[in-house]
């Protein structure tokens, strides 16, 4: 597997990327991908372990040892088909996974993990370009029809997986574009849509039938896809933000992120500002950011704003900064609490720590300030720090502050089904099923906010219980 000795003789080489300087000018992908013998080398170092942690670390299960070896080998179209045996969007994850098999790589003990997510976007991206990704098409058809409701990463993974087991699948998207979260949360510089489309290409090819700008529960009934479908499948997200609730929150310029970083991703899509922005514009073009969360959303706002010309961004955090290093011994091989650093971060951002929002400050319409405290943890408790107060300038801030849940309103009051105590739809991780007759649910409205690799694999593992639920058996991959 690999090259016996590649892993001593050969340092870990990540992607390079352009410059701040080049990639700040635009809304493209910035990522420099390495020559194909450059990634052979690198392929060459997975050490063959006798226990390869990496599997454990893959949501989606890819055999990454099996496609290093092959890319070190030089075989890609072998290292594509096995990639796509596990992962039906390779280039989905391989721009914006964050890589917990890279973490759980036993050479990520003396941090040089083989660069998995890097190779794993080169398979997939040669695939396209050779030509190799083509629709597969079912040796017959089912007689059955799904209707699956969300075409985030899982509901696209579950309506693939349906159709190529022969079902007639029909994917409902309340927006008017196919991709969810992908579409509309991640920045362009992340991941461009393109990407997206030309699976839906695909997709279209092996039988899905696409309905966009088509909400279930608004535009159109559940009960009418109960009477019209064999199964439902809900595939939504957790899309019920985490809101601020301090005085002054509601003026209007306290903003969600996702409502931010749609409305850029519509412009960057050609749609002009009416439809871009219903509610008006929201750009931080010469204004104070204040960007409150510390997670990836939060630095895709950070991203989004240097893009959009922003005066100034800032991120906080309410927990206590990170260590700059994990403790292996304690972690290793399960992801690590550590201090991550973005390429967003790295164009420009004033970051804080253990900051606590106290006041929102402003005329009642605009915002000139955000009145903050320091607080400091102790045993878990958080505790503000007497005479810590501060106040940020600020015209924009941007709440990136996690989700709660799928929202109930219209889809889940005409379902019915189950929520479990976090308000999420109740359904477990063998079959899939609601409370409700023939009606399941995956992804992150059923296991709350998520990474896309993991709703990729709840929407293939659905598919596969829909498929034994309507046919008794089922050969699809779990």
């Amino acid at each position: 597997m690999g090259k016996d000795t590649g892993f001593l003789e050969l340092d870990r080489r990540e992607r390079d990327y352009l410059a701040p300087e080049e990639r700040l000018n635009n809304y493209r992908e910035f990522v420099v991908q390495p020559s194909d013998d450059v990634l052979a080398s690198q392929a060459s170092r997975c050490m063959d372990c006798g226990i390869p942690y990496c599997h454990n670390g893959c949501p989606v299960n890819n055999m990454i040892p099996d496609w290093n070896h092959l890319v070190y080998e030089q075989d890609w179209r072998n290292a594509l088909d096995l990639l796509h045996s596990t992962n039906n969007f390779p280039e989905f994850t391989g721009r914006i996974c964050p890589a917990p098999c890279e973490a759980s790589c036993t050479l990520n003990i003396v941090d040089q993990p083989v660069t998995i997510k890097s190779i794993e976007c080169a398979i997939v991206d040669r695939g396209w370009q050779e030509g190799w990704v083509t629709p597969q098409l079912p040796e017959r058809k089912t007689g059955k029809s799904v209707a699956v409701v969300g075409s985030g990463p899982a509901g696209m993974a579950c309506a693939q997986q349906l159709a190529r087991a022969g079902h007639s699948v029909t994917l409902f998207e309340k927006s008017d574009r196919i991709g969810g979260l992908l579409r509309y949360g991640i920045p362009d510089f992340k991941m461009e849509k393109h990407l997206i489309n030309r699976r839906c290409v695909q997709m279209e090819a092996e039988g899905v039938t696409f309905k966009t700008s088509k909400e279930v529960g608004v535009d159109i009934s559940f009960k009418s896809l109960q009477e019209n479908f064999d199964a439902v499948v809900l595939a939504g997200g957790s899309e019920d933000a985490r809101q601020l609730a301090i005085p002054g929150a509601e003026m209007p310029g306290v903003r969600l992120a996702m409502e931010f970083l749609t409305q850029q991703n519509k412009r960057n899509a050609g749609d002009d500002e009416q439809r871009a922005a219903p509610r008006g514009t929201l750009k931080a073009t010469g204004k104070h950011v204040v960007v409150i969360g510390g997670g990836d959303t939060g630095s895709d706002c950070v991203g989004t704003s240097n893009r959009q010309g922003a005066a100034s961004v800032t991120q906080l955090e309410i927990m206590p900064k990170p260590p700059e290093k994990e403790d292996k011994a304690l972690t290793w091989p399960d992801w690590p609490l550590k201090l991550r650093t973005s390429s967003s971060h790295e164009e420009g951002v004033e970051r804080d720590w253990a900051v606590l929002t106290k006041r929102v400050v402003g005329d009642g319409v605009a915002v000139t300030g955000l009145e903050c405290a320091r607080v400091e943890w102790v045993d878990g408790q958080m505790r503000e720090i007497v005479g810590s107060e501060f106040t940020l300038k600020a015209d924009l801030i941007l709440l990136a502050m996690g989700f709660v849940g799928p929202k109930k309103a219209g889809l889940l009051e005409q379902a019915g089904v189950d929520l479990t105590d976090r308000g999420n739809v109740s359904a477990d991780t063998e079959n899939y099923r609601t409370n409700v007759e023939n009606v399941f649910a995956c992804g992150d409205m059923r296991r709350g906010q998520s990474l896309v690799v993991w709703a990729i694999r709840e929407g293939r593992q659905a598919a596969r219980a829909v498929d034994e639920a309507l046919m008794g058996v089922s050969e699809l991959p779990r």
